[in-house]
């Protein structure tokens, strides 16, 4: 079995691919501070309830943005997989990088790039919903071009909260039913919910202008489904699309 993993600044997504097959995927709380030992018996406990065996792992692969977090899993993979882990960088994935700096790229990016051009072969933009909101953008001929990143809804949302004192802190999982809201709790939603969708869609536009074609808008991440209801320009989610982008350089690398 092949062992997928993500770690991004808020969530650790892992997967579980049997052949090409995902059997099984969890998401979890980044813990910066865990040992070996304690992922260990986290990952052990998920596949127990998933009715795998550890075990059988033959392969990892891991994409990172959280450097504290490499060594941790490193250890990890050598101690209890008895093997250690591909990691993905922008020196090897076969993708071309059209940035001045490659290795800036963060790994995710790059899988999801990698993933989305795999499965549409086509001019693409992808907008990731995570800590920040990240759009990148794919050429006809399958180049990483590049983006923008801006601070993801939950950062801006905890900053009015933080700052703003006498506003309450409000679900923001669901869009409200107007743009004008009928009490504060309400107009909080709108404005973070349709002020990030006008953010979205601002952003699409321009891009799309730059790349002088018409791309296909796919999201991913958390919060890609209750975006995707609320933009006008995002076409599609693809929920496991960092899942798959790995296994597919995993194919290829391992």
């Amino acid at each position: 079995m092949l062992l997928v993993i993500d770690i991004g600044n808020t969530n650790i997504v892992l997967g579980v691919y049997r052949n090409d097959r995902l059997i099984q995927s969890w998401r979890v709380r980044t813990e910066r501070q865990t040992t070996e030992d304690e992922f260990h018996l986290l990952v052990n406990n998920l596949f127990l309830s998933g009715q795998l065996a550890i075990e059988d792992v033959t392969e990892t692969i891991i994409s990172c943005v959280v450097p504290p977090i490499v060594g941790v899993l490193n250890s990890f993979c050598k101690k209890y997989l008895n093997h250690a882990p591909f990691w993905v960088n922008a020196k090897n994935v076969s993708m071309p990088i059209r940035l001045k700096n490659p290795d800036e790229v963060g790994a995710d990016r790059l899988v999801n790039a990698i993933a989305a051009y795999h499965k549409y072969k086509k001019s693409l933009i992808v907008i990731d919903f995570g800590t920040a909101t990240t759009f990148d953008c794919i050429s006809q001929q399958g180049e990483y071009l590049g983006g923008a990143i801006s601070p993801g809804i939950m950062i801006a949302a905890e900053a009015l909260f933080i700052n703003a004192s006498k506003l309450p802190r409000v679900d923001i999982y669901q869009a409200p039913q107007c743009v004008i809201g009928k009490d504060t709790h309400e107009s909080i939603q709108s404005g973070i919910i349709f002020g990030y969708a006008g953010l979205v869609d601002g952003i699409v536009k321009r891009i799309s202008s730059e790349m002088k074609s018409k791309p296909t808008v796919i999201a991913t991440g958390g919060l890609a489904r209750l975006m995707a209801d609320v933009s006008e320009y995002i076409e599609t989610v693809e929920t496991d699309l960092t899942l798959e982008g790995l296994r597919l350089i995993a194919r290829k690398a391992l």
